[in-house]
């Protein structure tokens, strides 16, 4: 697995110890930036990232500022990205088996580094249930993006 990571200067210290832990679990990762924590605007960062997962170069993405919000505002303006903010065990777990997620976003400044390594390890662990009723609705989501985005 491929994993594209990205902060602002909000989530560069995370982001950080992110890396470190990606690491120890023996997951390629490519740093995206940022390189310190003098102000950067996050979309720059986040379109890099989520356009790097659209086009296949990376198997999925993890995006970190402060809340984790502005993130994911930024990386679902990209057709085929679905882009999850998680800040619990459960919504990981839950948006990889039931969305596909294809980008996690975290807030810096919401989580402690623990239990953003803990959500990061359900993250990349958790597949894709492949329930008919959730192929149905990302499906549906396709129609629609293919609609709007021609």
């Amino acid at each position: 697995m491929k994993i594209a990571l990205g902060s602002d200067h909000g989530g560069y210290r995370l982001k950080e110890s992110l890396k470190q832990y990606l690491q120890e679990l023996n997951i390629e990762y490519t740093d995206f930036g940022c390189n310190n924590e003098q102000s950067v605007d996050y979309p720059d960062i986040g379109f890099k990232v989520s356009v790097e997962v659209k086009n296949g170069r990376y198997d999925r993405g993890i995006l970190i500022c402060g809340t984790g919000i502005g993130m994911s505002i930024v990386a679902n303006k990209i057709k085929g990205i679905r882009a999850s903010l998680c800040h619990d065990i459960f919504s990981a777990r839950n948006t990889r088996e039931h969305n596909d997620a294809n980008i996690l976003t975290l807030g810096a400044r919401v989580i402690d580094v623990g239990l953003a390594k803990e959500i990061v390890r359900i993250w990349l662990n958790t597949d894709f249930s492949q329930e008919k009723r959730h192929i149905n609705r990302l499906n549906k989501i396709k129609l629609k993006e293919n609609k709007i985005y021609k």
